[in-house]
């Protein structure tokens, strides 16, 4: 059986790739996020997953408001990136795991989950950043990847509980998938902003860290808002703690060990975070 060895969540704001780029890491503006990273790579390097599982929102590279799937998993041989208009460097593709992908996809739909599945497609800011920041510097990337794209834009949205559950049914298919890879969840996006309207700029710093406190060890907890909510409390954007929430099902963990956590605001007008959590000892 595929062994699941921990959940990495962390901030996708396009800024912090621009920031890459730029050589800006070390600059007093982002240093405090991007030193929070370190603890990160050096358990990655550690652990060395064969495969990620990202659960994750597309921003119209794949979906745009008129066709726009409640979820949708990829079950490619490669994710190509592009830049879907931030002005974002192209970075290296990813390599797919297309028979893990069509096992989990048939589970779920077993499971009864209607996904979408997509034997094309590319990923951006909100794939990749979240890499950029795991593996600095790499050549290619050191993992294969599973996406899962969950719709944090056009509403209806799915609830919270849905993508707790949506996790779980994922999880439940690994514990049934008969190879022998080491996998890490990952749950990208957030935490509290909006780009837009009278609210632009928004940051809850109080519900960020209630996400924050209780994702390891209480996610139910965080199913207690419905998306219309979660928008009042985060912001428009902000609502992409629903990736982290699947992300939080499929670890399955009763009582993970929170290994390193950091939170700093404002990145980009982005209440930015990192967290890890893996099965205690």
């Amino acid at each position: 059986m595929a062994r699941i060895i921990g959940g990495y969540f962390t901030s996708h704001v396009p800024g912090i790739g621009l920031a890459i780029a730029k050589g800006l890491k070390q600059d007093a503006y982002w240093r405090p996020f991007f030193d929070g990273l370190v603890p990160v790579q050096n358990w990655l390097n550690e652990k060395k997953p064969d495969v990620a599982i990202v659960f994750y929102n597309d921003h119209g590279l794949n979906f745009f408001l008129d066709t726009m799937p409640l979820f949708a998993v990829g079950a490619a041989d490669v994710y190509h990136n592009d830049d879907e208009g931030w002005g974002l460097p192209v970075q290296q593709s990813f390599q797919g795991h297309p028979k893990l992908s069509w096992h989990i996809i048939e589970c779920l739909v077993e499971d009864e989950f209607d996904v979408a599945t997509c034997q094309k497609m590319k990923v951006d800011h909100a794939v990749v950043v979240p890499f950029q920041l795991a593996y600095p510097d790499a050549a290619s990337w050191p993992v294969k990847i599973i996406p899962i794209a969950i719709n944090t834009v056009q509403h209806p949205l799915p609830s919270a509980k849905r993508c707790l559950a949506l996790g779980r049914a994922v999880r439940k298919a690994l514990e049934t998938w008969g190879g022998d890879e080491k996998i890490v969840v990952m749950g990208t996006g957030g935490l509290s902003h909006q780009l837009e309207g009278e609210r632009a700029g928004f940051i809850n710093k109080d519900y960020d860290l209630f996400c924050l406190d209780n994702l390891g060890p209480h996610p139910e907890a965080l199913t207690q808002h419905s998306p219309v909510e979660i928008v009042e409390l985060s912001g428009s954007q902000g609502v992409e703690i629903l990736n982290w929430i699947a992300a939080r099902g499929a670890l399955g963990l009763a009582n993970p060990l929170q290994k390193h956590r950091n939170y700093h605001i404002p990145i980009s007008n982005t209440a930015a975070a990192t967290l890890l959590l893996e099965p205690a000892a």
